[in-house]
């Protein structure tokens, strides 16, 4: 072992004391600057939304009812942009409690996004803002606005068409790291459209 000077090891003893005194104090442990963090937005602060999850068609979500029969929707309304192996696609229009005519709720969603799942949502968003608007739109109505996206995290946004005919109708979309859905609300508000979308959304994707 090394023989140190007196000064040397006064100095060791004086370091030594400094970073003990340094791990004991509380204020030490954060500076003032850490404190100034920026919250994650609404939409994003589940951690669930890690995990990989998968889409499934569902005769139930979130207390709609799946149409079927002659009636329901037979075609895929929204480009769902490049399909590859492995992935799925869920189109499904779902009628409200009692609903018997009328507009229904139309989803459209893919899981296995080998992009950026939000770059997807915003293709999907698009092509359903112009099924909407039957080709009329010139871009994004309003702005979207983020709502909390349920236990599976990710990010969910709702948006208005004020330039629709049916100026009510609501467009939410959501994406997480494999999956981007959207869907069109008629006459609602956007708030409502997204406690509704979230719950749909618990029992479409896994």
């Amino acid at each position: 072992m090394p023989i140190r000077s007196p000064r040397t090891l006064l100095a060791t003893i004086a370091l030594s004391t400094t970073l003990t005194l340094t791990a004991c104090d509380p204020e030490a442990e954060a500076p003032p600057a850490a404190s100034a963090t920026v919250s994650a937005p609404a939409a994003s602060t589940s951690p669930a939304g890690s995990g990989k999850h998968t889409l499934a068609e569902s005769a139930s979500a979130g207390g709609l009812t799946k149409a079927t029969g002659a009636s329901a929707v037979s075609d895929v309304p929204v480009d769902p942009g490049e399909m590859r192996d492995g992935m799925h696609l869920v189109v499904a229009d779902y009628n409200r409690a009692g609903q018997t005519s009328g507009r229904r709720i139309l989803f459209v969603g893919v899981d296995s996004v080998p992009e950026d799942p939000n770059k997807r949502r915003e293709h999907l968003w698009r092509g359903l803002i112009d099924y909407a608007l039957q080709n009329g739109s010139a871009g994004t109505p309003t702005t979207a606005k983020p709502y909390q996206p349920g236990p599976f995290g990710g990010s969910l946004e709702c948006l208005s068409l004020p330039e629709s005919v049916n100026a009510t109708d609501v467009i939410c979309g959501w994406s997480d790291t494999t999956t981007a859905a959207v869907a069109l609300f008629p006459r609602t508000t956007p708030a409502d459209a997204a406690r509704l979308f979230t719950a749909m959304r618990a029992d479409l994707e896994h």
